[in-house]
């Protein structure tokens, strides 16, 4: 059975930093792209970034710069570091799993396949994080 397990949520201060996990049991992650997505009551679900199984990723604008996946298939955790924390970046943080092979224009310039939550076939169950002076 596969899980995804979010934690490292809060709250935290603008400018500060979070570090997310995204815990995975019942999959070989290296074979498994990684998306990050965030919700806010009342708007879609988002994607803010995907990494693949080789450590590639992209990030959506809104955070790139400021926020880092990363990933470590021996503990099965993908981790999503955010630094310099913004008031719009509070929201519920999901991690998703899929494990079909990404198109080779995944990750590119441009490509909307990974912000699509459709592409991803496993989710965890969101951890919050909300920003606050």
């Amino acid at each position: 059975q596969v899980q995804l397990v979010e934690s490292g949520g809060g709250l935290v201060q603008p400018g500060g930093s979070l570090t997310l996990s995204c815990t995975t049991s019942g999959i070989t992650l290296d074979e498994y792209a990684v998306g990050w997505f965030r919700q806010v009551p009342g708007k879609d679900r988002e994607g803010i970034g995907c990494i693949n199984g080789r450590g590639e990723s992209a990030y959506d604008e809104s955070v790139k710069g400021r926020f880092a996946m990363s990933r470590d298939n021996v503990k099965n955790t993908v981790y999503l570091q955010m630094n310099a924390i913004k008031f719009e970046d509070a929201a519920v943080y999901f991690c998703a799993a899929e494990s079909r092979p990404m198109p080779h224009y995944a990750l590119g310039p441009g490509s909307t396949w990974w912000r699509d939550e459709y592409n991803f076939g496993y989710w965890g169950q969101g951890t919050q994080v909300s920003v606050s002076s």
